[in-house]
């Protein structure tokens, strides 16, 4: 609803050739001033050589012809206040509410997660796991064609590693000094399967029961089977962007960006991991996608610019840079349970697992309390708090809205049917509506910029609006009970969207 106005607003001045850029509009802090405003004087006044009140006012005209009585405009310094009609509101608002306008349609490769496959899941990688499903149920519901990809690192020494520690296990001798000790290694050894596609299958099973799945599980053993890491080392010889040193083959990445060069080939002709990471984003780029995101933990920021200096050095700036390529970096999470740390698993002695903190709490808490913050933020993630059947744990309160609503019509018994408003509409019936007409403009801005905490909080301000509506708003068996029962079916179904773009769960009872 926000880009109708401003579009609109643009289309003015275009037509008197006044200004050439977008008009910014947003929710002002304070309501009573409006429900949008924008700084638009500011601007006007540069261009106009008058003061921003006087450059509003002279625009005041053409903005009363285009939109009648349905917008009622203020002046405030330079803003520009606008208020909706009841009329327009109710008949326009709710017509935006739940709907998204589809820009473009890029296709996209999301990479995140991609865990080594020598344990369990822990809940730093379920962080990674439900901000990455968020991010492509987001993109995907603005029209973006997205391939979720799981990058499994199973080659190299960990690997051999874990198999290392296993055997000696099934062998009756004690595991090496630095292979893998956790509990989980004991229960691999007491079964015939293979350690890593068991810990795979674990791994995949832990994330299916918080509703995150993948198109692609790419190997990295098969980089090595098919060429590709010696095919990536061939092309940056090619392009004459390597040399060779104490017997190693390096990159000349301080050539493109990064801080120093990078060993590819080590004198012993063993490969490094970022031979392989070299090959792998060489080959992401080579399947035609027009971005490539990956998710990353906060310790592999020095990663980035090596990535990228190998992406320019083949592909030069447009496929380096963002938006075509883009690196999200995530902190960490710490567990608590009535404000006390939690570091070991009770039942294993181990670190706590993300399967094990699925089945104490659930996987809505798991998917609201792992996407609430944003991903330069450290979150602390209280056990106790997340179980707790109140007010007090945002996705109950979130759940419960939608239950409540759900409750509100069954009781009403009848189908709903759009009706003419009759009346003016009440403060907090403005404030829902309003709030939902921004359903497109909250996915737009959680989904471009890639922030899943902030649909979070429209989704909790959406639920808090339902909730402050029904406590001030007798329905049942009033004059306006049809007016506000289509309100309540309206709300539950944007809520209820709302609800499954984050992955988490719509009850209608509670």
């Amino acid at each position: 609803m926000k880009e109708w106005v401003s579009k609109n607003i643009e289309s003015i001045l275009l037509e008197k050739n006044i200004l050439d850029t977008s008009v910014i509009v947003s929710v002002p802090p304070d309501t009573t001033f409006g429900d949008f405003a924008s700084p638009l004087g500011f601007a006007l006044a540069k261009k106009l050589r008058l003061s921003p009140p006087q450059a509003l006012e002279s625009l005041r005209p053409e903005l009363e012809k285009k939109f009648g009585s349905d917008l009622v405009f203020s002046i405030q310094g330079g803003f520009l206040n606008i208020r909706f009609s009841d009329t327009f509101l109710w008949h326009n608002g709710l017509a935006f509410a739940g709907k998204t306008k589809t820009k473009e349609s890029l296709s996209i490769l999301l990479e995140y997660v991609s865990a080594n496959p020598t344990g369990p899941l822990h809940i730093g990688h379920g962080r990674w796991a439900v901000m990455g499903s968020i991010i492509a149920r987001l993109l995907r519901e603005l029209g973006h064609r997205v391939h979720t990809e799981f990058y499994i690192n199973d080659a190299g020494k960990q690997i051999n590693k874990l198999y290392d520690s296993v055997t000696a296990l099934k062998e009756g001798r004690a595991i090496p000094e630095d292979g893998y000790h956790g509990h989980y290694v004991h229960e691999l050894a007491a079964t015939d399967k293979d350690p890593i596609l068991a810990n795979l299958e674990s791994q995949q099973a832990d994330l299916q029961n918080i509703g995150v799945t993948f198109d692609t599980w790419y190997s990295e053993k098969q980089l090595h089977t098919h060429g590709a890491v010696t095919k990536a080392i061939q092309t940056l010889t090619e392009k004459n962007v390597t040399y060779t040193a104490d017997g190693a083959l390096w990159f000349r990445s301080t050539d493109f960006g990064d801080d120093k060069d990078r060993v590819l080939q080590k004198a012993d002709h063993s490969l490094t991991y970022f031979a392989v990471d070299v090959a792998y984003h060489l080959e992401k780029v080579s399947r035609g996608f027009d971005q490539l995101v990956n998710l990353w933990g906060a310790d592999h920021h020095g990663y980035i610019p090596r990535v990228r200096a190998c992406l320019r050095a083949v592909f030069g700036e447009k496929r380096s840079e963002e938006p075509a390529f883009r690196v999200l970096l995530g902190q960490l999470v710490s567990l608590f349970r009535d404000g006390e740390p939690v570091r070991m698993s009770k039942r294993t002695g181990d670190m706590v697992s993300l399967a094990e903190v699925v089945e104490e709490v659930g996987a809505d808490a798991v998917r609201y309390y792992l996407a609430a913050k944003g991903f330069d933020s450290h979150i602390d993630f209280d056990l106790a708090q997340a179980k707790e059947k109140s007010a007090e744990n945002p996705v109950y309160y979130v759940q419960y809205a939608h239950a409540r609503l759900c409750g509100i019509l069954r009781k009403a018994g009848k189908t709903i049917q759009e009706t003419p408003l009759q009346g003016d509409l009440h403060e907090k019936e403005r404030a829902l509506i309003l709030h939902m007409a921004q359903y497109g403009d909250a996915v737009a801005e959680a989904g471009i910029h890639f922030s899943p905490h902030k649909f979070v909080q429209y989704t909790f301000d959406l639920a808090r609006a339902s909730h402050h509506m029904y406590e001030a708003c007798p329905i049942l068996g009033t004059p306006l009970e049809d007016r506000r029962l289509i309100l309540i079916a309206k709300t539950r179904d944007v809520l209820a969207q709302c609800l499954d773009i984050l992955g988490i769960s719509s009850p209608e009872t509670m």
